[in-house]
């Protein structure tokens, strides 16, 4: 797995470089001190990850995913930071970061990784317990009128709560395989990007 990591801070890229690259599996391809090198250095390097803390000297990290998403809709990004402030956490999944995790957590790090790789989201208990007082609600939303059958509601509120498709599968007696079908026929249906982008959906709306 190669990693593109981005840190204002020197020394907290030499030891994650160090932590990351003692795990034979993964590479830090290049490292970067500032938001604005994201978009050059993915682009150079094509990584699987790219790592970034979010608040930083210059360019802060959620500007730099929304400039990167731009030009790299299918980005994984998983944001390290020692900060968990509430409006970079909405800012960040709003905008679909693939993970958010306190820099604190060291050994959280590799796994969390991995996970996104294999195409999860990630988000640390600190801010899965944050996630529902922070996302705006508004009157009852009409499902229906999205042509969301009872069946498409479930597993959008079981992705609201974390679940993988395997587990969503085994909670709703479905196939990983249908499981993704729906998934997939919800997106289109209201106009989402990832299950992310979904979650945020949900909690808005609820």
């Amino acid at each position: 797995m190669r990693i593109v990591l981005i840190d204002d801070d020197q020394l907290v890229c030499m030891s994650l470089k160090m932590i990351l690259e003692a795990e034979e599996t993964i590479t830090v391809a290049a490292i970067g001190n500032d938001g604005s090198q994201a978009l050059p250095l993915y682009r150079e390097h094509k990584p699987d990850v790219l790592l970034m803390d979010i608040r930083m000297s210059g360019m802060n990290g959620t500007d730099a995913l929304a400039e990167l998403l731009k030009e790299f809709p299918d980005a994984k990004v998983l944001f390290l930071t020692t900060f968990v402030d509430d409006e970079y956490i909405v800012k960040a999944l709003e905008l679909g970061a693939k993970g958010y995790i306190v820099k604190q957590n060291y050994e959280n790090i590799v796994p969390a990784l991995k996970a996104v790789h294999s195409g999860q989201n990630v988000y640390g208990s600190e801010i899965m317990e944050k996630i529902p007082d922070l996302m705006k609600t508004s009157d009852t939303f009409d499902y229906g009128s999205y042509d969301i059958s009872e069946k498409e509601y479930e597993i959008i509120t079981l992705v609201a709560e974390g679940l993988s498709n395997k587990e969503i599968a085994s909670n709703l007696y479905l196939s990983e395989g249908t499981v993704r079908n729906y998934l997939s026929s919800i997106l289109e249906k209201l106009q989402l990007r990832d299950r992310t982008q979904l979650a945020v959906f949900y909690y808005q709306h609820k």
